[in-house]
């Protein structure tokens, strides 16, 4: 049986990594004797592909004939896939567009970050600005609600920056596929003062084309902590959506340092920093 490979933007071997392909492409028409060989009761082939490792059903199985590629690219099949191994919706009133991309997104989720909460030094980090005493790590001054962090990275008296550069390819996150389906893209950060110290945090993330030029930023204004504050850890989050084609980067920055020049590190303290692609339903 001869096979006839149809142009789909996400099924290349370079443009496979997500599995997800649009399902308005045709699939390759079927002879009546591949027909009488591969049909099958829709209900019994599609708990086969449950079966089977979810790119084999994107990549060869929806390319057999058209019955395959029904089931393959069915809501049902794709729903049935999350309850089973457990990619529940966050929010039962919030249903995704297409369970398929639902599906390989949540299987991919995580945090595209490397080197978060300070665990091994400053490795995957790129200083930008080293003032004062220079960035350090120390333990937590007060408990993280999440009581898996122990360490964050703090600042001194003079300006401290740092940086990562992640290639949303190399994450498995084609070009087809971010251009076609456009994922959000979330990130989050957790900062602290010190309660004796004023002091400042500024962040800014950048969605980069092919280029590295930007596409999109998020750059909220400087936040300021009075001295003799609750030294309590905050929450800052954004969501990237609609950003159009082209995206191809993300760049993470973030940084500060104390307001009263005090030496040493009276700065402000960063952890758990987060990049994520998601969903629209789980952002």
């Amino acid at each position: 049986m001869k096979r006839r490979f149809l142009p789909d933007p996400v099924q290349s071997t370079k443009k496979k990594a997500m599995g997800a392909v649009p399902s308005s492409d045709s699939a390759p028409e079927a002879t009546n004797s591949t027909a009488e060989l591969f049909s099958v009761p829709l209900e019994v082939l599609e708990e086969i592909f449950l079966n089977l490792p979810s790119d084999k059903v994107v990549q060869v199985c929806r390319l057999v004939c058209r019955q395959w590629k029904e089931v393959a690219d069915s809501e049902s099949l794709w729903r049935e896939r999350c309850r089973r191994e457990g990619y529940n919706l966050q929010d039962v009133s919030k249903i995704p567009k297409d369970w398929r991309v639902f599906y390989f997104l949540r299987k991919k989720k995580r945090n595209l970050l490397k080197n978060p909460r300070a665990e091994d030094k400053f490795r995957d980090w790129r200083i930008l600005e080293n003032g004062g005493d220079q960035w350090t790590i120390e333990g937590l001054m007060v408990p993280h609600p999440n009581e898996t962090i122990q360490k964050n990275f703090v600042t001194s008296y003079g300006m401290c920056r740092k940086s990562q550069l992640i290639n949303l390819e190399s994450e498995g996150y084609n070009s087809s596929f971010m251009d076609h389906y456009q994922p959000h893209i979330k990130i989050s950060d957790w900062y602290a003062p010190r309660w004796d110290c004023s002091c400042e945090y500024s962040i800014t993330v950048e969605l980069l084309n092919h280029g590295k030029k930007p596409v999109q930023k998020f750059a909220p204004e400087t936040v300021y902590f009075e001295q003799w504050n609750d030294q309590q850890w905050n929450q800052i989050t954004h969501v990237f959506k609609n950003y159009g084609p082209g995206v191809r980067y993300v760049r993470f920055t973030h940084g500060g340092k104390d307001c009263q020049f005090w030496a040493g590190w009276y700065g402000i303290r960063v952890t758990d920093s987060c990049i994520e692609v998601c969903s629209e339903v789980d952002t």
